[in-house]
Parts: C-alpha cells; sequence; structure tokens
C-alpha cells in the first residue's frame, strides 16, 4: 500500500487511530452514596474510605486514572438520601455503591437497573435488597455484617464493666430504619442482665451531645450504641464521653483508636475494602444477581486500659481473656 493510499483510506474513515478509539470510551464513574462522612481531625484519613479505595485498587481500578467517583452525603439527614440517590440514577453512573442500610434502601428504590454494592449490618433478603445471599437475582448485593444482632452482646459487656451501676443506655439514631430493631433487642438482653436498660434517642450532633449531657442526671452508668451516623462523628462522641466518665462500647475498634473504652464488631476496613473488591467486580462485568451476598462472621473485641484507668475501671479477666486486642 503506497502512502498515498493509506492517506486516502484514514481519510474515508475506513482505518481509525487506535489512540482516537480509546479517546472515544469514557472513564466509568462509580455513584458513592453515604448518610455521612466522618468528623475527622486535619491529615486524618477516613479509614472506610480508605478501605474501599484499597478494595477498588486491588480489583484493578484506581481513583482518578481509569475510574471516577461521585460522592454524595447526606450530612447525616437521611430523608435527603432519595434525592441523592435519584441523582445518582439520572446521572448515569455505572455503579452505586451504597453505604448502610438507609443508602442501600434509598438507592434500591431509585433504581431497578444500575447495579448497586451495599454494605448493611441487618438481613439483606428482610429488608428487600436480595431474594437470597446465594442469588440476590436483582440489581443489587455486597457485604452484610449482621451487627445488628450485636447489641445484646455489647450491653453485656457493658454490664460485666460496670456491674453495680443502677442503669445503662443504649443511644439510637431515631431516624435509622433499624431503630425498632435496636431498641426491642435491647429490652430483650435488659430482661436477661437483670438491669435497667434506657433508650435515648439522638441523631445529630447536637442532639447527641444533648443526650450525653444528660447521663450524669440519669444516673447512668454506661452507654453502648451503633449507627452509621455515630460511626462518622466518632470523634466528637468519644469526646463527649471522656468529658461526662461515661463508659462506653462501641461498634468497631475506629472508636478505640480514637481513645474509646471498647468496641465489639466487625473489621470494618476490612469490611470496606471488601465493597470495593464487589465493586470492582462490577466494573469488570459481573451481574449483582450472580454475586453472592457476603456476610462478615467474625467479630473483634477490642479494648483501651488507658481509657478504663482515666475512668476508675478495672477491666475484668474473663473480657481481657476474651479481647482480640488490648491497648496499653
Amino acid at each position: 500500500m503506497t502512502r498515498r493510499d493509506l492517506i486516502a483510506l484514514i481519510a474515508a474513515g475506513a482505518i481509525a487511530w487506535p489512540v482516537a478509539a480509546h479517546a472515544q470510551q469514557p472513564m466509568p464513574v462509580i455513584g458513592f452514596l453515604r448518610a455521612a462522612f466522618p468528623a475527622l481531625p486535619t491529615g486524618h484519613e477516613d479509614p472506610a474510605k480508605a478501605g474501599f479505595l484499597d478494595g477498588l485498587a486491588e480489583s484493578g481500578h484506581v481513583e482518578g486514572k481509569n475510574v471516577a467517583i461521585e460522592y454524595r452525603t447526606a450530612e447525616g439527614h437521611y430523608d435527603r438520601l432519595p434525592a441523592l440517590a435519584a441523582e445518582l440514577v439520572r446521572q448515569r453512573v455505572a455503579v452505586i455503591v451504597a453505604a448502610a442500610l438507609p443508602s442501600a434502601l434509598a438507592t434500591k428504590q431509585a433504581t431497578s437497573t444500575i447495579p448497586i454494592v451495599f454494605w448493611v449490618s441487618d438481613d439483606p433478603i428482610k429488608r428487600g435488597l436480595a431474594a437470597s445471599l446465594n442469588h440476590p437475582g436483582g440489581n443489587a448485593t455486597g457485604i452484610s455484617s449482621l451487627t445488628i444482632g450485636l447489641t445484646a452482646k455489647r450491653l453485656e459487656l457493658l454490664h460485666q464493666l460496670v456491674p453495680k451501676a443502677s442503669s445503662i443506655s443504649l443511644l439510637v439514631n431515631p431516624r435509622n430504619p433499624n431503630v425498632n430493631s435496636q431498641s426491642e433487642e435491647a429490652k430483650t438482653a435488659a430482661n436477661a442482665l437483670g438491669q435497667p436498660v434506657e433508650v435515648l434517642q439522638a441523631g445529630t450532633e447536637q442532639e447527641i451531645e444533648a443526650a450525653f449531657a444528660s447521663l450524669p442526671e440519669r444516673h447512668v452508668g454506661g452507654v453502648t450504641l451503633a449507627d452509621a451516623v455515630f460511626y462518622n462523628l466518632r470523634q466528637p462522641i468519644v469526646a463527649l464521653a471522656a468529658r461526662y466518665a461515661i463508659p462506653a462500647i462501641y461498634e468497631s475498634r475506629e472508636f478505640v483508636d480514637a481513645g474509646g473504652l471498647a468496641s465489639y464488631g466487625t473489621n470494618m476496613k476490612d469490611s470496606w475494602r471488601q465493597l470495593g473488591l464487589y465493586t470492582g467486580k462490577v466494573l469488570d462485568g459481573a451481574k449483582p444477581a450472580d454475586l453472592p451476598v457476603m456476610q462478615r462472621t467474625n467479630f473483634e473485641l477490642i479494648v483501651n486500659l488507658k481509657t478504663a484507668a482515666a475512668l476508675g475501671l478495672t477491666v475484668p479477666p474473663s473480657i481481657l481473656a476474651r479481647a482480640d486486642e488490648v491497648i496499653e
């Protein structure tokens, strides 16, 4: 073929340069929906987001290099999630990552076609997110940690830490769809322990501060809590527990790393890493209907002895023996 023939073929569109073909392929976009992003000191990374990006990178997808991410947060207001989910649907993102049950429910309501990868702490079948764990059957799959069932265990551990407390409290977010399940579980656990448990409602930073401020006058000897908003506000929550000298057991080790007394739950960073890996599989063409919902069944107990000493508590040997990690 002569040079003149080659130029003629290119001009006619019979030959396209590889670079031009590549330029026509847009970078896939992930929609990332979360109830709130954490309040962190300057220079501190969000372990949940870091875990997600690590998992995504393990699957070969790096933010800003070969995939883009549109972040949306309800700033702690669950009622904003449906509009945010609808916004991501209108943008025709390749997949929507829904962090926590309220985000997953809002996204599932917004689309039946765009793939959804969720992380929830409840039964996804009961909540209508999947037909079954092995065969979700729809456009959604993800990670289920079933941490809602851990409320009773946290109350039991708190009872062992402060056995002489006249009462202990469960702090719940009234805007969370799981609030009734948490409250009922706490009441059942209270009856089994023979110790009064008071359920307090708070869902914003101001409400949480007011709830903690009321604990001394209520003669509450300890508190436990678990919610996506609480997780994202863990720094101020741990500070409040220290200010009012309230022993508290949390849902994950990030609270203990921030100075909290103890935690019992799943490894959150690893759960988010798995979320990133699953998102990568969907980007590579896997269908949510065929990806089994992954169940997180390993729970870890973390204890901070320095915080216990500051509170004047002696951690029972039975708890220390069971702890996966003791921070001294």
